[in-house]
């Protein structure tokens, strides 16, 4: 598979919302998420999410830089969040 082909195999930030509603009580796709790689800010529905992993990866729409990735395991559940500057969840 060449890496063009893999690049455009993606689905939206709201495909990540099954994986981050098992550690979180609020929805994750709607809140403002920041990329540390080039600073865009955006709506986290927006960010591009791989699925067809052992886990979940979601990347910047901007640069493609990494902005999470969720992995459950059968001891539990990896959250790497390293990939963005913040994570702002709206007040209900």
């Amino acid at each position: 598979m060449s890496t063009n082909n893999f690049q455009d195999n993606y689905l939206d930030g709201n495909a990540a919302a099954g994986a981050l509603s098992e550690l979180f009580a609020v929805d994750l796709t709607a809140a403002i998420a920041q990329c540390d790689g080039c600073g865009q800010t955006n709506v986290f529905a927006e960010s591009r999410v791989y699925v067809n992993a052992p886990g979940t990866v979601a990347r910047c729409p901007g640069c493609d830089a990494v902005l999470l990735r969720v992995v459950s395991t059968p001891t539990g559940t990896y959250l790497d969040l390293r990939g963005l500057t913040y994570l702002r969840v709206p007040s209900s």
